[in-house]
């Protein structure tokens, strides 16, 4: 549930910044960040030669219409915003005597809400503004949930998925930003600055650095702060902390195995982050190794083999 949720709350965010580029940004830019969001989501764009194919505005505004819509309410898309909200609702509607009743409205709600609307309705009026109360809505559901849910198991998985796909989405979207800059052969301090707008941590970049952004400094603010709310590192650092918590599963070994791993995640970042010199092999290390930990808690803790007993 808490993994669908906050997929959808991040493509929202970087749907968001995207669609507000789209009044009086330069051609690049706009054509960068629907790259970087399709990467990053691992997915085509629906032209299938890419954004940057395109060479006037008019091209620009129709296909960022139907690229919104893609990601936003397209059924065929597993990704968008509007499956990944029905897929958290249906999880809660199957635990629903094992959450408050806060909860199931608040994100039932949100679902309604989505059913009724459209690319064209958004589309009419401001797109940011569905996006950001969107995002709105999923932060008031962990909200509720942080204020009503009783402090078992429950919450412990839940706080796990949602540090799980933050690693993953993170990792990804590092890694598209940076093989993007490679391909143009050059980054731009906009692109860069973006992206932090898309960690919210603009402001703390400020605070550590300075106002002039520099794209090393941005990946180590992103990569290794643990104040920072949505680092990879404080994700990988809560992983751990909630394996740890649950304790072993039925399949111990592959419990063993997935608290192993995320413990040696955050000791590569921890230690072995600024020592790195080729820190893209060092994103792609840790995308793939969240890949094999989410299968590792998957076959320790839901998908378990079941030991049957002799028949007399």
């Amino acid at each position: 549930m808490t993994r669908y949720l906050e997929r959808a709350g991040h493509l929202c965010h970087l749907l968001q910044l995207q669609v507000e580029t789209l009044v009086d940004r330069p051609l690049r830019e706009i054509h960068f960040g629907w790259d970087r969001v399709y990467k990053s989501m691992n997915q085509t764009p629906l032209s299938g030669g890419g954004i940057e194919k395109f060479a006037s505005d008019d091209y620009t505004l129709a296909d960022s219409y139907t690229l919104a819509d893609h990601l936003t309410f397209e059924r065929l898309n597993p990704d968008s915003v509007r499956n990944c909200v029905a897929y958290a609702r249906e999880n809660a509607r199957q635990v629903r005597n094992h959450i408050a009743a806060e909860m199931w409205i608040s994100l039932n709600t949100t679902y309604l809400r989505l059913e009724k609307l459209d690319i064209q309705k958004i589309w009419k009026v401001a797109p940011e503004s569905f996006y950001a109360e969107t995002i709105e809505e999923i932060s008031a559901f962990a909200g509720v949930a942080e204020a009503t849910m009783y402090r078992d198991e429950g919450w412990r998985f839940m706080q796990l998925g949602r540090y799980m796909e933050r690693a993953q989405l993170s990792a990804a979207i590092l890694l598209a930003q940076m093989e993007m800059d490679r391909r143009q052969d050059g980054s731009f301090d906009t692109d860069w600055a973006n992206l932090l707008h898309v960690y919210h941590a603009f402001d703390a970049y400020v605070y550590a650095f300075s106002v002039v952004v520099q794209p090393d400094q941005v990946l180590d603010l992103l990569v290794t702060d643990l104040s920072l709310p949505r680092s990879l590192y404080r994700s990988l650092e809560s992983i751990a902390s909630e394996l740890s918590a649950i304790g072993p599963g039925p399949d111990s070994r592959s419990s063993a195995d997935a608290a192993a791993l995320a413990s040696r995640l955050c000791q590569l970042i921890r230690r072995d982050w600024r020592e790195k010199e080729d820190r893209e092999a060092t994103l792609v290390q840790v995308n793939a190794d969240c890949r094999k930990l989410h299968n590792l808690i998957y076959e320790a803790y839901i998908d378990y083999p079941i030991e049957e007993s002799p028949i007399n």
